[in-house]
């Protein structure tokens, strides 16, 4: 094989290699986030629900009686 040739093919799966597994990295290291970002949310909505049970409620109300008529 040429010498040239070896050696971008060696390159090639060399930074094949690197992309894929940097990849994997990343997307590993993500996911402690996007568990943050669910509690969070999670959270946000029960306390806006124990603040406004009462009112939400009633504006629920309110839709589904108008939506009958």
């Amino acid at each position: 094989m040429n010498p040239v040739l070896r050696s971008l093919t060696a390159a090639t799966i060399r930074a094949s290699y690197i992309s894929r597994y940097s990849a994997r990295g990343r997307e590993r290291g993500d996911v402690p986030g996007w568990v943050l970002i669910t509690l969070m949310t999670a959270g946000l909505v029960a306390a806006l629900w124990a603040v406004a049970e009462g009112q939400l409620t009633a504006l629920f109300s309110r839709a589904l009686d108008s939506a009958r008529r």
